[in-house]
């Protein structure tokens, strides 16, 4: 549940935060019973809670070949990201990493707390994964074989220019925006969507993440991850790491809108691919991240707290958008909403904001041309003066039973 703090201040939150919280517990119950299946849902609910939800809504096959898709490049993400595995150690298991997924014994201990878990039982997947339908097991093979190379690409190449920020976030999340269209045609359900539209997808949600974590990556220990490319923070510091010291906030900011500006390249992309959907599932599984990706953008957008600390959506705005999200009227409105939270705080004087506002107006145009704006009810962003009277209200019944409380174990005079 989120704290009560936000929960006072917003107190329509309450509701989708208890559905959301019985959906969860819902999913726990529904952990299949046979040892490799049962370990591969209950890691998924420990390394990505709200995507677990989301993929339980799947149908069954679907799901399946989902879950293990994401975990086995979960699996490969934490090889990537062990910054204390020696490169000549990490670069050839990268590479045969899509051969590992077929040998039940293959297993390689890096990571921490619930991925280190993942990689120390990595038999476990390997088992489910021999058990998905050859056309399944084909799609994850071919990406997981192109996301190792890429990856290890990357590992003795800095990312120097815009062109290399964009290949890299292909290869770590382009090639799964990929590979999950290849699922959802292999399962039936949908049209194979084009690898432009579907590179779009992987590549906002990657920039988003990159941009949010900056701090996190920043600090990683013993060695930095760095992922903002050069050909950008360059006109602002001298360094990547200068963007967190206080005395280069201003600086930072106009970085970070860069950074945020482009990002929002992707928006429309990712529109057209929603409109093409037709499994209601498979749209909800799609369409919440990337409403998460453009809201956790307008939170970082001129936000000098990226470089202090952790920004994101509450957790209450996130239950919204789960239970709230069914339609693409709830898309468009969903943009629309936080595009607009976005323009108010573009300063005019910022060096890319007349590039950010028409990225923002491109969004707003598109949204508008759905002819849906007018039909949905906006979840996202309301004015907080309609929120005084229930905040009030509230206030009242607490203060009355302070009252009361205090009133009864007063001490009587005698």
């Amino acid at each position: 549940m989120g704290s009560l703090g936000a929960i006072l201040k917003h107190p329509d939150d309450v509701y989708p935060l208890v559905k959301l919280k019985m959906a969860a517990r819902n999913a726990e119950k529904q952990i299949p019973p046979s040892p490799h299946w049962g370990f591969c849902y209950s890691m998924l609910h420990k390394v990505s809670r709200s995507f677990s939800l989301v993929i339980q809504q799947l149908g069954p096959q679907l799901r399946d070949a989902v879950c293990i898709f994401y975990l086995v490049l979960r699996a490969l993400d934490t090889v990537e990201d062990d910054t204390s595995i020696a490169t000549n150690v990490k670069v050839p298991i990268l590479m045969a990493f899509h051969r590992h997924i077929y040998d039940h014994d293959w297993h390689f201990s890096c990571g921490t707390k619930d991925y280190k878990v993942l990689m120390d039982k990595f038999h476990h997947v390997s088992t489910a994964f021999l058990e998905l339908g050859r056309s399944y097991q084909e799609a994850i093979e071919d990406i997981t074989m192109k996301m190792g190379a890429g990856m290890a690409k990357f590992i003795c190449k800095e990312v120097e220019t815009i062109d290399d920020y964009d290949e890299y976030c292909h290869y770590v999340a382009g090639l799964v925006g990929l590979g999950l269209s290849k699922l959802f045609h292999a399962s039936g359900s949908e049209d194979l969507a084009s690898d432009s539209l579907s590179n779009s997808m992987g590549l906002f949600l990657q920039k988003t993440n990159i941009i949010r974590d900056y701090l996190e990556d920043i600090n990683e220990i013993p060695k930095s991850r760095m992922f903002w490319p050069r050909q950008i923070w360059s006109k602002y510091v001298s360094k990547l790491e200068d963007l967190k010291d206080e005395e280069n906030s201003v600086k930072a900011v106009e970085c970070l809108n860069d950074m945020v500006t482009n990002a929002l390249i992707h928006a429309e992309d990712c529109l057209t691919y929603m409109s093409a959907l037709r499994d209601p599932a498979i749209f909800r599984f799609c369409a919440i991240p990337q409403i998460m990706a453009i809201g956790t953008l307008a939170l970082c957008y001129n936000n000098v707290e990226v470089f202090r600390g952790v920004v994101k959506m509450r957790r209450g705005l996130t239950a919204k958008v789960i239970d709230g999200t069914r339609t693409m009227s709830d898309v468009y409105g969903a943009f629309f909403d936080f595009s607009c939270l976005l323009k108010s705080k573009v300063n005019k004087n910022d060096p890319n904001a007349t590039k950010t506002l028409s990225r923002i107006e491109a969004i707003q145009k598109r949204c508008r041309e759905s002819g849906t704006l007018n039909k949905r009810k906006s979840y996202i962003l309301k004015s907080e003066s309609r929120y005084q009277s229930t905040l009030i209200f509230l206030l009242i019944i607490i203060l009355a039973v302070l009252f009361a409380y205090l009133s009864a174990n007063r001490p009587s005079n005698m």
